[in-house]
């Protein structure tokens, strides 16, 4: 095997990989590797500041307004941005070569994830600073000097995020509990019905976190996160074992063992959301599952525990179906037609897994 070896990263090529990056017009075979402790190397004074990193998949017209906003908007501070595109097929790697020339792209010959297209983005990385942004974001000016500004007054943190707001510009959920066993459990049919650890799950979906203030947290979520580049090969980068769901909530409790984490609200970022979710359906809901299993493994939770809430969650989805199903007639019948295609798009998602997501739920 012949290794290209480069601080902090592995390029491998080898034909048992199948990460296509387009560097310098070659395309080379890419295996992204973060050992843990890794020693981030000095930036030159030629280089950016900040190293934007966007996973993106088949969402051409809201990478155009993310990348608009880094780079025809004033930032104040000195930024590349590295796009990892996961086998887009909607001509979105064509529009950032055209359109962002100055846009470093990395093509993958298939989807590779989230975790490991944000690992790639992060080994090209010049910056001192990462900042992981979602493909549906838009960045208002001044915004990324703010979160450089914090950082730097603040170099004990682990990572800081900004609040983020919907279109409307309503704010999101942006920062809450770490999970457990039983903020998943309260969203049972059999459990919610009756209330019970109704209190955890509001804890995990940040409903009594002030959206006004400056604090510690313990998860934000992963639409944006702003961490040193040393920080980040410390904890040993994303891991890539998460396909989509959970890599954020795993990254967030690993981060914690080096620094706080910080939701700080003075920073605002548009965030539309959802979009990848919406494209996937039933697989991104598959995917989703299984990586909030694969949290709670891997931080602790007791194996016993993890089959005997993997069981319930497995027999209660039918109930969750027909519940859903039950919602989509009675909105429709009552002319609430939005709320009734929701309802259908969650029964189906639910309807998915049942036939196709079990066996990765399981094995998770």
């Amino acid at each position: 095997m012949t290794e290209l070896r480069c601080p902090c990263y592995i390029w491998s090529a080898t034909e048992t990989e199948h990460q296509k990056t387009r560097m310098a017009g070659i395309m080379l075979t890419a295996s992204v590797a973060w050992p843990l402790n890794a020693q981030a190397p000095p930036r030159l004074p030629d280089v950016p500041l900040v190293s934007v990193c966007i996973v993106n998949w088949n969402n051409t017209s809201l990478l155009r307004a993310c990348l608009t906003s880094l780079l025809h908007h004033q930032q104040g501070v000195s930024l590349e941005v590295i796009v990892v595109d996961n086998a887009s097929t909607d001509g979105a790697p064509e529009m950032v070569e055209r359109e962002f020339p100055e846009v470093r792209l990395v093509r993958n010959a298939v989807n590779r994830g989230f975790a490991r297209g944000n690992n790639q983005a992060a080994a090209l990385a010049r910056g001192d600073y990462l900042f992981f942004l979602n493909n549906d974001t838009e960045v208002p000016p001044e915004t990324v000097q703010g979160l450089v500004a914090f950082a730097e007054e603040h170099r004990e943190i682990g990572l800081v995020a900004p609040l983020l707001r919907d279109a409307q510009g309503r704010p999101q959920l942006s920062c809450r509990q770490a999970p457990t066993v039983r903020s998943f459990l309260s969203r049972l049919v059999m459990f919610r019905w009756a209330g019970f650890f109704r209190r955890c799950h509001r804890r995990f979906r940040g409903r009594d976190v002030d959206q006004d203030t400056t604090q510690a947290v313990e998860v934000v979520l992963g639409a944006a996160i702003f961490l040193t580049r040393q920080r980040f090969a410390e904890i040993g980068g994303w891991d890539e074992q998460f396909a989509f769901g959970g890599e954020d909530l795993d990254l967030c409790a690993r981060v914690r063992t080096r620094g706080a984490i910080i939701f700080h609200p003075a920073l605002e970022i548009l965030h539309h959301g959802r979009c990848s979710t919406r494209q996937c359906g039933g697989p991104a809901f598959c995917h989703i599952r299984a990586g909030m299993v694969r949290y709670l493994r891997k931080h602790g939770t007791p194996r016993l525990t993890l089959a005997l809430y993997k069981t319930l969650l497995t027999l209660d989805t039918p109930g969750q179906w027909l519940c859903c199903m039950g919602q989509y007639l009675w909105r429709r019948v009552r002319g609430r037609h939005r709320q009734a295609q929701r309802s259908l798009a969650v029964a189906r998602n639910l309807g998915y897994f049942l036939r196709h997501g079990l066996a990765e739920f399981w094995a998770a």
